[in-house]
């Protein structure tokens, strides 16, 4: 295999680093290191691993400018939207450092008369994480810290193209207190991670990535019989209802496809509208998308930034091309702009029908597929019909009949009622079909790792 590669600017092509990959004997090395600082981790109280998080929280607040130049300048997103990335990475540490102790505490039982139980919740062993690019803080931390906060070890492979960032986080972790080798951030390849999952011990895998990656991954961890969280990405669906205010409507859905320069697993992708306000709502909807400028990330005028790798905006173009060959529209964007930089424009696909990539698959860019429906009711169906279930959204004045409807009907895992939402520290995150499981955030993610081991004395 190649020994080392490059990182890449995607707003202006040039150079920012080369990064060496780890020989065999030092991921062995850092594998082993984890284990041993798992084993006494293990053993911390759990105030003591709260007080270190919470440490870990500060050290991000502290280098927040530093780390958010450095994700904006490997992956693209604006600026201010990589500070905010981390503003939410520290809030999570907060939230965990706070709740972890009561969520993971033991829980005495009565079994029987003269016997008691006890449920232990604990640490497992070494997690390993493999991440993507598009929120290179909040990929990692998102579960990084809640296994930490159970007693894990953590091993990470970040993307290639953020690898600076997965550094910069492993040195924040180690300054803000963490036991040396109990996180570590890996430059590994490919092979190298096949072995990290079958190594005997490593003891769970946690994968964000595409629907290929998770059913890839889930096989290898299965074989060896290690649990997996995968979480899969998604095509999700914000219905606009009849009775919608159109223009707060318009708003919502704009910031929701374009946030983090459209690449987002849990965004805003097809905007299912009712007829009632079908046309008022397309021709807001193309004008606030038109609005939106692509350009330079670390200004201030720019709407969006570049997609991450030339290659994701050629593949996003491609979607594009199959969908209007096959009877969609371009209603805004659509084109590759000239100059440098891996840019692409807010663009707005009408006509979208099943058995389009516009309608059936995920754009991870600035693409929004315009669906119309018949009524509410059809809207919701549209929304359900999709191989995807991570998240979705509610536009509707009546908001007891939309929180009804994503209770009881809405098939996915994150619903927004009447705004665009991401992550929130107290909430659970994760997906239904091939959206991947299990949980993370809300506690639950500090659980999935764990063992919930029954201590019964029958008598005293």
């Amino acid at each position: 295999m190649t020994k080392s590669f490059d990182t890449i600017n995607p707003a202006t092509e040039s150079h920012i680093a080369t990064h060496d990959y780890l020989s065999e004997a030092e991921v062995e090395k850092r594998i082993r290191a984890c284990h041993d600082a798992f084993r006494d981790w293990r053993l911390e109280s759990l105030e003591n691993r709260g007080k270190i998080i919470k440490t870990i929280g500060e050290k991000l607040r502290e280098r927040r400018d530093e780390l958010a130049a450095l994700m904006t300048q490997e992956m693209g997103k604006l600026l201010k939207q990589s500070k905010q990335e981390i503003d939410l990475c520290a809030a999570i540490c907060d939230y965990t450092a706070e709740t972890g102790p009561d969520v993971l505490a033991s829980e005495d039982r009565e079994i029987a008369s003269g016997s008691r139980g006890r449920v232990i919740h604990a640490p497992i062993g070494v997690i390993y994480g493999i991440q993507p690019w598009n929120f290179p803080c909040y990929q990692v931390v998102r579960y990084s810290i809640a296994n930490l906060m159970a007693g894990n070890g953590v091993l990470l492979k970040h993307a290639s193209n953020v690898a600076g960032s997965g550094q910069m986080i492993e040195e924040i972790y180690r300054d803000g207190g963490l036991p040396d080798g109990l996180f570590s951030a890996m430059i590994i390849s490919h092979d190298q991670s096949d072995a990290v999952i079958d190594h005997e011990l490593v003891r769970g895998v946690t994968l964000t990535g595409s629907p290929a990656a998770g059913r890839e991954i889930a096989q290898k961890a299965g074989k060896v019989l290690k649990k997996t969280v995968l979480e899969l990405g998604s095509n999700d669906a914000y219905l606009v209802l009849s009775d919608a205010d159109v223009e707060k409507a318009a708003k919502i859905c704009t910031i929701g496809r374009t946030y983090n320069n459209g690449e987002t697993c849990v965004a805003a992708k097809r905007f299912i509208v009712a007829d009632a306000v079908y046309d008022e709502f397309k021709d807001a909807f193309v004008k606030a998308m038109e609005a939106v400028k692509h350009g330079d990330p670390t200004g201030d005028e720019a709407g969006i930034g570049p997609m991450a790798r030339r290659d994701l905006r050629d593949d996003l173009h491609e979607q594009v091309e199959q969908s209007v060959a096959q009877g969609a529209e371009i209603l805004c964007g659509g084109k590759i702009p000239d100059g440098d930089g891996f840019f692409y424009p807010a663009t707005v696909l009408g006509n979208v029908k099943p058995g389009q990539p516009a309608y059936d698959d995920e754009l991870f860019g600035p693409v929004a597929a315009l669906i119309h429906a018949k009524d509410d009711e059809d809207a919701m169906r549209i929304a359900n019909d999709s191989r995807f279930g991570l998240g979705g959204g509610i536009i509707s004045k009546n908001v007891e009949k939309a929180v009804k409807l994503a209770e009881t009907e809405f098939d996915t895992g994150m619903i927004f009622i009447n705004g665009f939402g991401l992550a929130t520290p107290n909430m659970p995150f994760g997906g239904v079909k091939q959206s991947g499981y299990g949980r993370e955030h809300g506690g639950f993610g500090m659980l999935e790792f764990t063992n919930a081991k029954a201590v019964l004395v029958l008598s005293e």
